[in-house]
């Protein structure tokens, strides 16, 4: 079952497994809970609604303060829906916690998050180009993208030309990541490799859309 499970990026570290050295992430799952659920008969397909982190009734419109007092829970700071089967659909209950039990070491995960914001940068550092001999006679071009025209025909810059501009900041997704261990008593699971986004940050978690095993 693919479910998307919204938790906290702590950090890096490293775990020892039969004397190698893995790199994993750690990933920090909050209280999650079933805040509504959307059927195929009535809205065309199958859904949940969950609700993620904790949020004070003041900082919540009206509309969403409805859906969490219809569902009968504290209101939370994310709201997101996850498509399910309708088989699937029928194991939750509105209310119902979602936890970490839904993962399982081994299992293959897709990651999304959003890349960390580097601002407006140079060609070198967004593209990786070489830039410029440092020899004699180069001045102040060391860090330049090159020729960027087209000769006299067609007397333009061609769309999509990779220059500066700003990097980063924009969503990725990394796929089959693997699950190298399950923390239930620290609500925390190891992913190994690296996930996008700054530490502290919001990424989303669901089984490999393209791998199960």
């Amino acid at each position: 079952m693919r479910v998307n499970i919204v938790c906290s990026k702590v950090g890096m570290t490293q775990i020892f497994d039969e004397g190698r050295v893995v790199p994993v992430t750690v990933l920090r799952f909050g209280s999650s809970v079933v805040v509504g659920k959307k059927t195929e008969d009535r809205d065309g397909y199958c859904a949940l609604i969950l609700g993620f982190g904790e949020a004070k009734e003041k900082t919540m419109r009206k509309s969403e303060l409805g859906l969490f007092s219809k569902a009968g829970v504290d209101p939370r700071r994310v709201i997101m829906e996850t498509r399910v089967q309708p088989q699937e659909l029928d194991q939750f209950e509105v209310g119902q916690e979602v936890t970490i039990d839904h993962f399982q070491k081994g299992d293959f995960i897709d990651v999304t998050g959003k890349t960390k914001g580097r601002g407006f940068t140079g060609v070198m550092k967004r593209h990786g180009m070489a830039g410029a001999k440092r020899s004699h006679g180069t001045h102040e071009y060391f860090r330049h993208g090159g020729s960027i025209g087209a000769s006299a025909y067609p007397a333009r810059v061609f769309k999509g030309k990779k220059m500066p501009g700003r990097y980063g900041g924009t969503q990725v997704t990394v796929q089959n990541l693997v699950v190298a261990d399950v923390m239930p008593d620290k609500n925390v699971i190891l992913v190994k490799g690296a996930v996008p986004g700054p530490n502290g940050a919001s990424v989303t978690v669901s089984h490999a859309k393209k791998r199960t095993a």
